[in-house]
């Protein structure tokens, strides 16, 4: 008798299968880690692996800089804005196709600032935040490579480097701390968006 195929082979094989997909992940911090890469021009992100039953591991893949803009002669640096505000619940973990999110709704409602960060400065912020929290919350497309992770977890609206703009594709993260009930939700923008 066969064996029934499980969650993640068929997760794999829906994204490998179908059109791009915008999701909202809710998940339980693994590991953290800064990129590796033989030329240092190449290193861009930091990685957040998150437990997401039934799923198992999802790679989180958060820009810490932009080759593109930096390959097209302009500022690579990543603005951030953060949102603050605590919960009365974790959120159990989970991952489902999302409408769509955007940036200039949440900047609308929370006043959001942004503050530009050098990519050392952002990658040292980012390990130490995600180390310390308890759940993230993502938003963002997914992808399957060699492993099953969600990227894209930036504003989306058009950019000095990238003409055309993904109208509310915008990808973000949300991480939860156990001091305080505090959470943190990041907005990540490149260089020319608005």
């Amino acid at each position: 008798m066969a064996r029934r195929p499980d969650a993640r082979a068929l997760l794999f094989e829906k994204i490998r299968t179908s059109p791009k997909k915008f999701v909202h992940v809710r998940g339980v911090p693994y590991t953290v880690a800064v990129e590796e890469n033989e030329d240092p021009l190449k290193v861009d992100h930091v990685y957040l692996n998150v437990e997401v039953p039934p799923f198992g591991r999802l790679r989180v893949a958060i820009n810490t800089c932009s080759r593109l803009c930096r390959e097209a002669g302009f500022d690579p640096r990543v603005r951030v804005g953060i949102i603050r505000s605590t919960y009365t619940e974790k959120p159990m973990p989970s991952l489902e196709e999302c409408a769509g999110l955007d940036y200039a709704k949440q900047e609308e409602k929370h006043g959001v600032q942004y503050e530009i960060y050098e990519k050392e400065a952002l990658q040292e912020m980012l390990v130490t935040k995600m180390k310390a929290a308890i759940r993230a919350e993502i938003w963002g497309e997914l992808y399957a490579r060699d492993h099953l992770g969600i990227h894209q977890i930036h504003a989306r609206s058009a950019s000095k480097a990238v003409p055309e703009g993904v109208p509310n594709r915008d990808g973000a993260l949300k991480l939860y701390y156990p001091q305080d009930s505090a959470t943190e939700a990041f907005l990540f923008k490149f260089d020319g968006q608005a």
